[in-house]
């Protein structure tokens, strides 16, 4: 698998870091520690021609949740004309794992759900079930 440029949205400090040790063999992680951070960050690659490959992202964040987010990101890849395996993959983490979260988010196109807390081997999983080419 090639070296993945990885965003990981979490505001929680440990939560962050943990997800951070859990996807380093996958590749670069940067951070955003809240939803317009988030949404930033994204345009911000994009922009940069250096689009993210996998965003692990939170639903209860500061600013902007990431029901919110996750709206806002396809929208803005809509508007580039990106669709399918050009855009971003992502994989919800959270600790709300309702039926109407799970629903609301894969309606907004995330490729995976993930209920904290989270483990190596849901983490890897994911993300081996993911197609990410070579």
């Amino acid at each position: 698998m090639k070296k993945l440029r990885i965003l990981i949205v979490e505001d929680e400090f440990l939560s962050r870091n943990l997800l951070a040790s859990l996807v380093a063999e996958y590749g670069t992680c940067d951070v955003a520690v809240d939803g317009e951070e988030a949404v930033k960050a994204v345009k911000l690659a994009y922009e940069s021609k250096s689009r993210y490959d996998l965003i692990l992202l939170d639903i209860m964040l500061p600013l902007k949740d990431g029901q919110e987010v996750l709206r806002e990101i396809r929208a803005y890849e809509k508007s580039l004309g990106l669709l399918g395996n050009d855009c971003a993959k992502v994989i919800m983490t959270t600790a709300l794992s309702d039926a109407r979260n799970v629903m609301e988010a894969f309606k907004s196109q995330c490729e995976a759900y993930i209920p904290k807390p989270y483990s190596k081997a849901k983490i890897d999983a994911q993300i081996k079930a993911l197609d990410f080419g070579d």
